[in-house]
């Protein structure tokens, strides 16, 4: 059981290092040299969990989608509201997610790295949300809930690479809520929209609170 904790531990220090220089380097400047200074580990302990670069940055994508996790809402549309601005206050801070998102978006990876896997999996989890929403009366009746998350998921991505390019994402929670505040009106009912909370600080407030329940 040790052994496997001791693992479990090394598989998730080479990966926030992966991360963390998959961000800073990109894809094709990153090395294997240059994740194992940061991981503090030794070459046979990296390619024990990923046997080449392109797995590794397959797995540092694959991590990107549970960063979304929020606490559960009686009102689905506040629930993805929450998923966007939570995602965005841990790019603050994250170096993982960080270097997921920019592999992403990362046109140099190669072809057996999926870079869209991402967006697929964010399409897929969005889209069961979207269709509770619409079941529980939320939504307007012409929204189409497919090409409103793909929407959602193009808009996010954008924005935050616009944030990260003008203010290394100081403004994005920012931008999130002028973006909701643009897309809300054009899918909630009229009569749920001054319930809905998007707000700059969601994010803070949403972390905030799975700390406390956490601890």
């Amino acid at each position: 059981m040790a052994k496997q904790e001791r693992a479990i531990r090394t598989r998730r220090a080479i990966l926030e290092a992966a991360g963390a220089v998959f961000d800073e380097h990109g894809y094709t400047s990153t090395t294997i040299a240059m994740v194992l200074e940061r991981a503090e580990v030794t070459k046979g302990a990296l390619y024990f969990h990923f046997p080449s670069k392109e797995s590794l940055a397959q797995a540092v994508l694959d991590e990107q989608v549970p960063f979304g996790a929020v606490p559960p809402q009686p009102c689905k549309l506040q629930e993805i509201v929450d998923m966007t601005f939570v995602v965005g206050q841990r790019l603050l801070s994250n170096a993982l997610l960080r270097g997921s998102v920019r592999l992403a978006v990362d046109q140099e990876t190669p072809s057996g790295v999926d870079h869209g896997e991402p967006f697929r999996q964010w399409a897929q989890r969005l889209n069961g949300l979207l269709e509770l929403a619409r079941e529980r009366g939320e939504l307007l009746p012409t929204v189409k809930p497919r090409q409103t998350v793909e929407l959602l998921v193009g808009a996010f991505t954008g924005i935050q690479l616009m944030s990260r390019a003008l203010t290394d994402r100081a403004d994005l929670a920012d931008r999130l809520s002028v973006m909701w505040a643009h897309i809300l009106p054009s899918i909630a009912v009229p009569g749920l929209l001054p319930a809905l909370d998007a707000r700059a600080d969601r994010g803070e407030r949403v972390l905030a609170s799975l700390e406390r329940a956490a601890s």
